[in-house]
Formats: structure tokens, sequence, C-alpha cells
């Protein structure tokens, strides 16, 4: 490995199924059921996560609503509380800071942690991770699962070993037996159509992409072959980043099946849309630009933008124009992906917003 894997203590929070599990909380009735927190099955909504018990029917997040209720027809259908879980997240993000200033939200549920050199100083991260957990779970009520590693590729895979409230901490020492067992679709830049090329190469595990030497990566994926031969091998030096800047800012979804009905994609044109005003608003920004994507069931993929009257924030405005985009195109063939971004990013003061991205 080429970077000194001891350097650093980095710690991956993700809540678990967070929505739904406040929902659980504020709802004693709803503990234990299948829960859905999204658009109703009797209109065109979506459904934005679920929670564990509605999970072992085949229900995921951007499913359409009629199909969840189709596979569960007791599960119970809740609208999002975007504000309570806006404080739920704020109050978490709180108890990250008591540790350190190095926090990178990802999103309201989800931040990467560098706690090398932390406020308690605390010498072991596996012990920071515990006791935010035991303090997420005494302040909210709420459970979530931690990894803990010397890099955030690591660390985020480790997160999600053990859900929910789980914790999984990897050595230097175990990385890399690690990482030769995890499949390839979960390693960072690689999507359903790398992975499937991937597989076409014979790689399926990292065991598998190690085998792979640079130059032969490189040939097949240009720079990010030189990604995949680093990450593979434990070297990911990318520092937690609390003040990162972005210049756009979006979500996607790539369908478990393709559809082709218009009132489906609306549906979930309108979750993305609530994603996006979340991110814009936990950072205090707007946007005077919205870009529409969608990848084909062939994988020809297109995107389509238009510049507001004014800069946008509300899920309201920016569904309105997406919709606008989706509904100018001649949709003959099946869609797998949608995707709405908000660009050109400006403060509440007017400033325009700069950016240094990885």
């Amino acid at each position: 490995m080429n970077e000194d894997p001891e350097l650093r203590k980095i710690i991956h929070i993700d809540m678990d199924a967070f929505y739904a599990s406040v929902e659980q909380r504020d709802n004693p009735e709803y503990r234990g059921k299948p829960v859905i927190v999204g658009g109703s099955p009797q209109s065109r909504g979506v459904v934005a996560t679920c929670s564990y018990e509605a999970r072992k029917f085949g229900i995921h997040s951007a499913m359409a609503a009629k199909t969840a209720y189709r596979l569960c027809p007791h599960a119970i259908f809740v609208r999002p509380r975007m504000d309570e879980y806006r404080q739920v997240s704020q109050e978490i993000m709180g108890i990250f800071k008591s540790y350190t200033s190095l926090v990178e939200p990802l999103s309201l549920d989800e931040a990467y942690l560098d706690v090398t050199h932390n406020s308690r100083g605390i010498s072991s991260g596996t012990i920071i991770a515990r006791e935010i957990k035991e303090r997420i779970l005494q302040a909210t009520g709420l459970t979530a699962s931690a990894g803990v590693s010397y890099n955030k590729f690591i660390a985020k895979i480790a997160s999600d070993y053990h859900k929910p409230n789980g914790l999984t901490v990897i050595t230097p020492e175990r990385a890399q037996a690690f990482l030769d067992l995890v499949p390839i679709g979960k390693f960072f830049g690689v999507g359903k159509v790398t992975e499937r090329r991937l597989n076409s190469l014979g790689v399926n595990t990292g065991a598998d992409l190690r085998r792979l030497s640079q130059k032969e990566l490189t040939k097949v994926f240009s720079e990010r072959g030189r990604l995949f031969y680093d990450l593979v091998r434990g070297v990911d030096p990318r520092p937690v980043q609390p003040n990162r800047i972005r210049k756009s800012i979006g979500s996607e979804r790539t369908f478990p099946a393709d559809i082709a009905d218009m009132d489906e994609l609306l549906g979930i044109l309108e979750t993305l849309a609530s994603s996006v005003e979340h991110s814009l608003q936990n950072r205090d920004v707007r946007g005077r630009v919205v870009v529409l994507k969608v990848k084909f069931a062939n994988f020809h993929q297109i995107t389509r933008r238009c510049t507001t009257i004014v800069p946008v924030q509300s899920a309201e405005e920016i569904y309105g124009y997406a919709r606008d985009l989706l509904l100018q195109l001649d949709l003959e063939t099946k869609v797998r992906l949608l995707g709405i971004t908000v660009a050109d990013l400006e403060s509440e003061g007017n400033r325009a917003v700069q950016l240094t991205l990885f």
C-alpha cells in the first residue's frame, strides 16, 4: 500500500432506514410493521425509503408506490415529514461535531468524520464510533451503523457490512482480505454499466479486480482504471472535507426494471426534486440552472437543461422545470435512469459559489 494507513482514523456513520425509523419512533403503532415513506399507492408516488420490515417484501427506494402496495398490501404508507427529519439530522450532526470539526455530511443521515485528532483526546476510533452510536440512540431513539478504518472508501463499505445497528472496524492488517471479498458493484466509481463491463472481464469481487494490472485497467477505463487499481489495494487519500463547496447538486435513480409509464416517471421526478431541495437547503444555496438526465433501456443517455427566471431551491420549482423538460421528450424507449441537477449555485447573499471537486 502506498499510503501510510496508520495516519488517519476515519468513521463513516449511516443512520438505519432514517425516515422510516423516525416515523416508527414517533408513532408507536408503526413499530415492528412495514412502513413506507413516500407517495400514495393510489397516485403516481414512489417510495422514498422504507423500514427493514418492508424490505423483507422486496420493497426499496425509487420503487413505484403502487408496486410496493402489491408486494405488501398491509404496509403503512406515510408522507415524508422533511422538517422533522432535518431537525433530527441537526441533532445528530451536533453529536458528530462534539468530537471533531472534520465532519463531511453526505446527506441528512450520513457523514464522514476524521477523528485522528479529536476534541475528546480519545486514541481509538472504535471507541469514538461506539460512543457516537450510543449518544445518537439516547438523544434520538434511533440506531446508526458505523464503519471505522483508515480511509473514506473502506469506512463507507464497512458501515454497510452489518446493518442495522452495526459497527465494523477494518484495521490496516485486515484491509486487503476485506477488500478481496467486496462485490465489485460496491466499489467507488462502479455503476451498473461499469459493473457489467468488469463482469465481462471476469471481475466479480475485489480479489478479481486485484489480478488486473494498472496498465490493463487504464487501457479499459482510462483515469478511472488508476482509481480502481488504488482502491482495491486500500489506497484512498481523499480527505474529510467539512467545508466542501459544490458547483452543482443533484439526485438520480437507476430503476430495477425499465419504465415506460409517464405518470410513474413524473412521480419519481417529484421524489428527486424533493431530494435536491433538501441538499440545497442544507447548504443554504439556490441554483439558476436545472438539468434533467435520462438514460434509456438501450443505455443511450441525454441531458436537457434550462435557465430559471430566478434562482430556485424549492422542490415545487425544481420539479416544474424538470417536468417540462421531460414532457418535451419523445419517449419511444423505456427509461432506466432519471436524474435532476441544479447548477450555477448561489448563496443566499447572491454570491456565486465556486467549487473544488474530487
